[in-house]
């Protein structure tokens, strides 16, 4: 009897105990192919031996130091390198232990550049459905996760949304990618105006979607569209790579892609490929500025913020990617992934939309792929995947709610950047199968 309040009370969950490569391994012995990082956390995969080495030596050097009173060497030098990757103007990092971490201080310091500027009506956000920023209250407000948000509806700040970039849904017929793109981007002009723009103090996105939708990458001109909005209304661009960042699709920063430079950005699971918690928040030169000419700090802070062990695996992690090639690997093994997927599933009956970029890709499962319709959400599609692949030896990342957050079924994939052609051969194989045997459980 386990007395670990696990996140579903009536799931038995193997226990893990190895990890080798792209392969965990469970205490009867049995390897499930990782092919979703956990959730696009383990790039690097299982057991690298350099990671591991380089927190070992940090915790042989010194274990902890408290922000409050000191810097550190790993914490320093982590931050060059973010910096040095990051798009032009980004000038600062801010660590922190997670995702969620990161969107709330990103937040807050969207909030303090006003105040520090003296514009101190700006305290509107401005976020998307069908998006996911994390579980802390500041979070789970820009979100637009309905079935995380319901629960706690009632304690969330007032946050208004928009359309998501979801042209597998929402582009019309009769338009381009680049017109729908412009069409959903000028829904923000139009929020703005109604909440009035002295009153709005971010927009806050996720470069490439993620959980919740799927992988919903922006067309082409979308993001840019977006910044332009920003800029004239003087509103700050906070853009979420806590999932699609570090290199997830074959760039260090997703909107590097797009040619875009946020205000803010917010990063973690790639960042230190789940070797231990960490998370940053990098800042713009301009807000950087605004606190220090103005009060002087930041007001905020956490206790295990910049930690010296969380700092040196993630440094350990960045520095292994960029002296390896792998972001050119992940352009290239995602190429190979996503031909794979075409040729596993392009004429499944039930299988909508293949998308994503780099190794970050997802597959919508529809009723009928003429209309798009989506399962009936009391089948549960997408659990009966999750289950089917963990017999297969599988883990991927199934979700459900894609379409408008009740109905809609999808897989997101993640693989390590490491993976194999072999191995994604395998992947793919085994997410068929669990894809058919969940079909026909569901009597389809």
């Amino acid at each position: 009897m386990t007395r670990i309040l696990h996140r579903q009370i009536h799931t038995d969950m193997p226990v893990a105990a190895g990890g080798e490569g792209v392969y965990l391994i469970d205490t009867d012995g049995k390897r499930y192919l990782d092919a979703s990082g956990g959730a696009a956390v383990s790039c690097l995969g299982h057991g690298d031996k350099d990671v591991i080495e380089a927190i070992k030596a940090q915790l042989d050097t010194m274990a902890f130091a408290h922000t409050g009173f000191f810097t550190s060497e790993p914490s320093e030098t982590l931050a060059d390198l973010l910096i040095e990757a990051a798009p032009d103007g980004i000038g600062a990092v801010y660590f922190v232990s997670g995702g969620s971490e990161a969107i709330e201080a990103a937040l807050k310091m969207a909030r303090q550049y006003f105040v520090e500027i003296g514009e101190l009506k700006r305290s509107k956000f401005i976020a998307r459905h069908q998006s996911y920023h994390g579980n802390t209250l500041g979070a789970l407000s820009v979100g637009g996760n309905v079935a995380r948000r319901e629960p706690f509806k009632e304690l969330l700040m007032d946050v208004a949304h928009i359309a998501p970039c979801y042209p597998y849904r929402d582009r019309r017929d009769d338009e381009s990618e680049e017109e729908y793109g412009l069409r959903v981007a000028n829904e923000l002009e139009t929020e703005i105006q109604r909440l009035g723009a002295e009153n709005v103090c971010a927009f806050v996105a996720e470069t490439v979607g993620g959980a919740t939708a799927g992988v919903l990458p922006p067309v082409t001109g979308y993001l840019k569209r977006i910044r332009d909005i920003c800029n004239a209304h003087g509103i700050l661009l906070i853009l979420d790579e806590v999932m699609c960042g570090m290199g997830r699709t074959g760039h260090t920063f997703a909107c590097a892609e797009d040619g875009v430079v946020p205000d803010l950005i917010a990063v973690a699971k790639g960042l230190g490929a789940g070797y231990q918690p960490i998370g940053a928040t990098l800042v713009h030169e301009r807000i950087f500025n605004a606190f220090k000419d103005g009060s002087g700090f930041f007001q905020h802070g956490h206790t295990y913020m910049g930690h010296p062990a969380a700092c040196a695996g993630a440094l350990a992690v960045q520095t292994k990617i960029k002296e390896n090639g792998l972001l050119s690997q992940v352009r290239e093994r995602g190429e190979q992934l996503v031909e794979k997927l075409h040729e596993r599933f392009g004429n499944h009956p039930h299988i909508g939309d293949i998308r994503g970029r780099g190794l970050f890709r997802a597959i919508e499962i529809v009723a009928d792929r003429t209309t798009k319709e989506p399962f009936d959400p009391g089948l549960k599609i997408f659990a009966k995947i999750k289950a089917n692949a963990m017999k297969e030896g599988l883990v991927c990342y199934p979700g459900g709610g894609t379409a408008d957050g009740a109905r809609g079924d999808h897989v997101l994939l993640a693989p390590p950047f490491i993976i194999s052609p072999d191995e994604l051969d395998e992947l793919v194989e085994k997410l068929g199968n669990a894809v058919d045997a969940a079909l026909r459980e569901a009597g389809v």
